[in-house]
């Protein structure tokens, strides 16, 4: 129950914490729409080369907006660590009795919650842009799962990073370094079928590439699950071994103490 009730109030203090940037909470729900107005309208007709496989690139663009919006938000996750060591406030909870698993958990629960929020919105937004959805009800739940294990893999990835680099700079510079190449080297944009032969190989083995797979194949009108649950899967092992990575660079820090 101990560890229940801190993560709580953890998560209720991210919570607060993310409510008192209302200019960061307008730019998080804004940026996604624009990001769907913009890349629908500029690759808008590419659906009309061969073997593209849709019709409607609205339709198309809407998971990978969803999936992005989490994947980028999560890679900027430990900047808030960042602000917790600056102000010694990690070290004050690291002496208290609180449970450690939720000074991280908390954030990422925060983080889901942001990620249902931007992901109902995107998809509303989709609607009034043409874009059409089928097996609306498991599809839209099977993209939020897919897209919150990419981004609680992530987050706690960059959580761990920023315990062990402590510096701005850093998260930055490795945030850039890996959030934009794997971004373009999945399906977010372009069909597999069209990207260059040695990028297909790098798609196939892209954690972006896997949210999109499950996210936009449970969203067919005729579900291939087959694929869908073996890319959640990967999903899942990678969130394991993120979290396990990130915890060891969390204990990492205590010993620095």
């Amino acid at each position: 129950m101990n560890a229940l009730s801190d993560t709580w109030y953890m998560t209720g203090r991210a919570f607060r914490a993310f409510l008192r940037q209302p200019m960061f909470v307008a730019f998080t729900l804004i940026q996604p729409m624009i990001w769907l107005l913009l890349f629908g309208q500029l690759f808008k007709s590419i659906t009309q080369l061969p073997n593209f496989g849709a019709a409607n690139y609205e339709t198309y663009l809407v998971p990978s907006i969803v999936v992005m919006s989490a994947f980028f938000g999560a890679g900027w996750g430990g900047m808030a660590i960042l602000d917790d060591l600056k102000r010694g406030v990690l070290d004050r909870f690291l002496v208290s009795p609180v449970s450690r698993s939720s000074l991280i958990v908390g954030r990422l629960l925060v983080q889901v919650l942001s990620i249902v929020i931007q992901a109902a919105i995107i998809l509303l937004m989709g609607l009034a842009v043409g874009a059409s959805y089928h097996n609306v009800v498991l599809g839209v739940l099977v993209l939020m799962v897919a897209s919150n294990l990419l981004a609680t893999a992530i987050g706690a990835l960059s959580y761990g990073l920023a315990l062990v680099v402590r510096r701005e700079e850093s998260i930055i510079a490795a945030s850039n370094f890996v959030l934009m190449p794997l971004q373009f080297t999945s399906t977010g944009f372009m069909a597999l079928s069209l990207i260059p032969h040695w990028m297909q190989d790098v798609t196939r083995y892209n954690p972006v590439n896997w949210t999109l797979v499950a996210g936009r194949g449970a969203l067919d009108s005729n579900p291939a699950w087959s694929p869908i649950f073996e890319n959640l899967g990967y999903l899942l092992v990678l969130m394991v071994a993120c979290a396990w990575l990130s915890t060891r660079a969390f204990r990492s820090y205590q010993r620095s103490m």
